[in-house]
């Protein structure tokens, strides 16, 4: 029963819940967003599709090929909302971290361990190393 709990109360096990819940909030955001401002700015230029009541029909039975349709629409639309509004911004701005960190470290030329590009001497091996400037 300790390995249970144990399992239970990991951290990945833990984050990864709270990751499902922030998730599907979210799904219903960008949902909304969609439904609500997307949506009806392509009807303004022609209407609003609907192709939730197109089928056709193979010896009685119906295939609604329409709802399929407008799955795949409001997907590639929920696609696109959260690449444009979260993930490309998200990337842009994580670059930025990155290029900021990478300007601050540099590589001791002993040990070859990241060190601060104002040391004198490498945490790491103890040796001696010329503090970059600013230009360097």
């Amino acid at each position: 029963m300790e390995g249970f709990k144990k399992f239970l109360f990991q951290g990945n096990l833990v984050q990864l819940a709270v990751a499902v819940v922030i998730g599907s909030v979210f799904a219903g955001l960008i949902t909304a967003f969609t439904e609500g401002f997307i949506t009806p700015l392509l009807g303004v230029f022609g209407g609003v599709p609907t192709f939730g009541e197109l089928y056709f029909e193979v010896n009685g039975s119906r295939f609604l090929y329409g709802a399929f349709i407008d799955a795949l629409i409001s997907f590639l639309l929920t696609a696109a909302i959260l690449y444009f509004l979260v993930v490309l911004p998200l990337s842009k701005m994580m670059e930025r971290f990155i290029k900021a960190e990478e300007a601050t470290t540099r590589e001791c030329p002993y040990c070859f361990t990241e060190i601060n590009k104002k040391a004198s001497r490498c945490a790491h091996c103890t040796s001696e190393v010329t503090p970059q400037t600013a230009t360097s």
